[in-house]
């Protein structure tokens, strides 16, 4: 072994017995590599690798030095930008705060759970009242034997929020804590509220501003991303609409008596992380340069702080089947809070959106930080991501980006404006679609949903959360919304029948030939609910296995070449013996996909009523599969 030379300065040099690698000997490699595969045509194999995001952003395959950001190895934590974390100490002192959601309805159940997250890991409080929470009435209650001094509360209570903020600081008052030692925030989110139960109240702050004269270290606002983000924002909007609401509340907190640089500080902004941790890294940091460019614009000195930021999981991400998949999307989503520089984090249980969360859940919530702030010392490191060309090149795209949707916004009247006149709503809508469409193409994967559905999963029950929201102006989406509807009308059919629809994989030429696609199939339809029964053989061993399985539809599954030559000749046989409708896995000559009428003409050349293959609306086409398999009659 040779050991690594050190040059004359003592550095060490860790490559010395490889050629030095330039990029264009990256390019050569991967163009090999795609000729290998097939694809002998590609003139840049960058450009043939190179993605985009659903808000547009480039994501290339290769990154180096050359697209690292003006001026982004210059910043540090604690300075404007703030790319690199709001505070100087935020890696050294205590990490980010862990902070637990307790919903209601009831509070004496709400403060069981408060404290006992409070006992185990959980460092601060939101607490959401009224509609969807804990009656306002009963704050004090639930929050009895909390240390107020100790345990910043944030609230969420609507409409009510003054009504809330005067019963939080009576509570301490009655406890002998000094509104002075109060931290968290009173949580008034005005134009949330609109957006999310439909209360239209003017952005006005005078009440709230006098009520905490005394209380420097009390938050009064929050811009609430999270609202625009479970309506289908792109995670561009997020920021961008998140930084707008938080403009119109620097201006009414100012316009109430506050100077700037305590408004500032008074604003806590709220923002979703997913399973797209890169995506999610960026977007925080992203946040922090766009907010900072506001207070700079706005007449903010260079003491000016950082953004305030409370990441939580997303709720659109989370699944009703499959649920423990959520354990890993929301432990991706905490790691990329952490690494994107999140004061505090929020985890949801991975039951939440099943109802109310158990214990056990809450633990797992809370232990997934805890895991990942101790054991794995994410706590220990500054913006873990910088100095990543990658992640600094997508920091500065979806900073770029969020600020031209930023100011687009404000050219058209800002949130507020824009929710009431449902342009909005129609924005994200657009922008949903989009999602929606690569969902239901499963080029956007749900484990667990649209991809290795379990259909025999055991029932996760959980008892009802109280209503909240309806009434509001934007909708309250999830991911796997369009394939667990699917999956309910699989179980509709199980209840009242005794069995799921079934279909039948004919595996044209014998397991060799047919096994790559008949588990392509199987993983497809089992996405609706569908059982696959997989058989093999010859033609008439097929139709002889069809015939015992008691299904009314199926699939051929085999290679190219068998389908050339038995294809045909397999569809006529299966049809004379029964079926409604033979399916082609596979996208071979001029075929298209599923049509909603049973029996439509796609594929003439291998007899079969249409095709199955990877791209398609796999949705629609199982919707229709789903029709055809539990009609009655012949």
């Amino acid at each position: 072994m040779t050991v690594p030379e050190t040059d004359p300065a003592g550095t060490l040099s860790v490559a010395t017995d490889f050629a030095p690698a330039t990029a264009d000997d990256w390019r050569a490699a991967v163009a090999a590599v795609l000729a290998k595969s097939g694809r002998t045509d590609v003139a840049d194999p960058e450009a043939a690798l190179t993605t985009r995001t659903d808000d547009g952003l480039i994501l290339r395959p290769l990154y180096t030095a050359a697209d690292l950001p003006a001026g982004a190895a210059s910043s540090l934590p604690g300075q404007a930008p703030f790319t690199r974390g709001a505070t100087v100490d935020a890696a050294t002192v205590g990490g980010w705060d862990v902070r637990a959601l307790i919903e209601g309805p009831d509070a004496e159940q709400a403060n069981r759970a408060l404290l006992t997250d409070l006992e185990n890991g959980a460092t601060s409080v939101w607490l959401r009242a009224g509609e969807g929470g804990v009656p306002v009435s009963e704050i004090a209650q639930s929050l009895a034997g909390v240390y107020l001094d100790l345990a910043p509360v944030v609230l969420q209570a609507g409409p009510e929020t003054t009504v809330a903020a005067r019963i939080l600081l009576s509570a301490a008052a009655e406890r002998g804590v000094a509104a002075a030692e109060l931290h968290g925030s009173l949580g008034s989110d005005p134009i949330g509220d609109l957006a999310r139960v439909g209360v239209d109240r003017p952005v006005d702050f005078t009440e709230l501003v006098a009520l905490v004269s005394d209380a420097p270290h009390l938050g009064i606002a929050v811009a609430d991303g999270t609202i625009y983000a479970e309506a289908g924002a792109t995670a561009a909007e997020e920021v961008a609409l998140a930084t707008s609401v938080g403009v119109a509340y620097l201006r009414a907190l100012v316009q109430a008596g506050l100077d700037l640089h305590d408004a500032l500080g008074r604003i806590e902004f709220r923002l979703t992380v997913t399973a797209e941790q890169f995506t999610s890294i960026a977007k925080l940091r992203a946040a922090r340069q766009v907010w900072d460019r506001v207070a700079e614009l706005s007449g903010a000195g260079v003491d000016r702080s950082g953004q305030r930021q409370h990441a939580v999981t997303s709720a659109a991400m989370m699944t009703r089947r499959d649920p423990w998949v959520n354990l890993l999307r929301t432990t991706i989503g905490c790691f990329s809070a952490a690494v994107g520089g999140a004061d505090a984090i929020t985890v949801l249980p991975f039951d939440s959106e099943l109802g109310v969360s158990d214990d056990f859940a809450r633990r797992l919530a809370r232990n997934t930080s805890s895991i990942l702030h101790d054991e794995s010392s994410l706590a220990r490191v500054a913006d873990p991501a910088g100095g990543s060309y990658y992640v600094e090149s997508l920091t500065a795209q979806m900073a770029d980006q969020a600020w031209d949707i930023f100011t687009e916004l404000e050219r058209g009247g800002g949130v507020h404006s824009l929710l009431r006149s449902g342009a909005l709503a129609a924005r994200l809508a657009a922008s949903y679609a989009t999602r929606r469409d690569s969902i239901a193409r499963r080029r956007s994967p749900i484990t667990g949903v649209s991809e290795f559905a379990y259909l025999d999963e055991p029932a996760v029950p959980r008892l009802a959360k109280p209503h909240a929201g309806s009434a509001g102006l934007l909708p309250r989406i999830r991911y796997a919304e369009d394939f667990e509807a699917l999956r309910d009308l699989s179980d509709a059919a199980l209840t009242e029948r005794g069995s799921r629809p079934r279909i039948f994989l004919a595996g044209l030429g014998g397991p060799a030939a047919s096994a790559t696609r008949s588990a392509f199939a199987a993983n497809l339809f089992q996405a609706g609910g569908i059982e696959a029964v997989a058989g093999s053989g010859s033609v008439p061993e097929l139709v002889d296995q069809f015939r015992a399985s008691g299904t009314p539809g199926v699939c051929l599954c085999s290679s190219d070449r068998v389908y050339d030559e038995q294809a045909a000749a397999a569809a006529t046989a299966l049809k004379a013996a029964g079926a409604r409708f033979v399916w082609l896995a596979g996208r071979v000559g001029v075929g298209a996909e599923l049509d909603s009428e049973p029996g439509a003409e796609s594929g003439a050349e291998s007899g079969a009523d249409g095709y199955l293959y990877a791209g398609m609306d796999v949705v629609t086409v199982l919707r229709s599969a789903l029709a055809q398999l539990t009609e009655e009659g012949p």
